[in-house]
């Protein structure tokens, strides 16, 4: 069967794809839900600001992009329709909800069947309303420990994996957290080979990644170009889970961008971060390492064509696109 990824404007062969980045962020509304103009802007002056850039990463070898900025920090399907029709990136839009701070009131007394109808929904027949699936459920747990509400999101997400075969990212800083979700999921009878471990990076000691690769799930290091983070540590990084044997579980990407609709430029307080400086800087460097190009594919093609895709069986009418 042709495996697929599901894209804002439907489904596409994984085998059509090159290049797929896994975590950036098109629109991103960091305010939280409760205020009143959240997530709100014209698609049009998101355009305007966003498409040069993406532009850009078509230009050095971009596909697909995963947008992660789910329910709580931004999701607008209108933007993201036109975002997606305006470039050759393949872009994918998240189900799920963020960690419990920015959990809106209409989702924290949902039970977790319901919850994960709702999902379900969104990854099988539309989101609001609308025919635009989901392709895939992204999570986020606080930095300071799982509460209560981010534990029944996890098992909501598992009950909608199951039912969709959709991969769950879960925005995670340290180990402890990690393994954590994954005896929780894998609790909830999850295959941890349908998890991504966001912000594997934040872990410094490499056993505990190792751990979580041996047990199925894919370590995202996410913070390619980023000024808080030391590349060179990053480089060190993925050359360890490498050498360990884990490259399969690997998955690199900036989590860059994006349009802020709380200020009238639309412009990050800190800038739009590029979305090439994978390529660009980071890919050169692992050369430099003695890391192969057969290796750079397998990790930023292979790894996350395998990671986001579906079987064709959830696509009942579709045709490839």
């Amino acid at each position: 069967m042709t495996k697929k990824i599901q894209t804002i404007l439907g489904p596409v062969p994984i085998d059509s794809l090159g290049l797929l980045l896994p975590h950036e962020h098109l629109f991103t509304d960091l305010r939280g839900p409760i205020v009143p103009d959240y997530a709100q802007a014209s698609p049009d002056d998101v355009a305007s600001v966003v498409e040069p850039y993406l532009a850009e990463a078509s230009s050095a070898g971009v596909t697909a992009m995963v947008e992660c900025s789910t329910v709580g920090v931004g999701r607008n399907l209108a933007v993201l329709q036109c975002l997606a029709e305006i470039t050759p990136i393949h872009i994918i839009a998240p189900t799920g909800v963020y960690k419990e701070a920015f959990t809106p009131a209409s989702l924290r007394d949902t039970s977790v069947e319901r919850l994960a109808e709702l999902w379900t929904q969104e990854l099988l027949s539309g989101i609001e309303g609308t025919t635009i699936r989901a392709g895939f459920i992204k999570l986020a747990v606080s930095d300071d420990g799982l509460t209560d509400l981010e534990i029944r999101n996890l098992k909501a997400a598992a009950k909608a994996s199951a039912a969709s075969e959709a991969v769950i990212a879960s925005h995670t800083v340290g180990g402890e957290a990690a393994m954590l979700e994954l005896d929780i999921l894998e609790n909830e009878g999850l295959d941890l080979e349908r998890f991504i471990w966001v912000h594997a990076q934040a872990e410094n000691d490499l056993s505990i990644q190792i751990e979580a690769a041996r047990r199925g799930a894919y370590l995202e290091i996410d913070s390619i170009g980023g000024t808080w983070q030391s590349q060179t540590q990053l480089l060190e990084n993925v050359l360890g889970v490498i050498e360990a044997g884990y490259i399969d579980n690997l998955l690199l990407s900036h989590d860059a961008g994006w349009y802020n609709p709380a200020r009238l430029d639309g412009m990050p307080e800190e800038g739009f971060r590029s979305y090439t400086v994978l390529m660009t800087e980071f890919f050169p460097a692992l050369r430099e390492y003695g890391v192969t190009e057969e290796q750079i594919s397998r990790i930023t093609i292979d790894n996350p064509a395998r990671a986001f895709a579906f079987n064709s069986f959830a696509y009942p009418g579709c045709s490839p696109s």
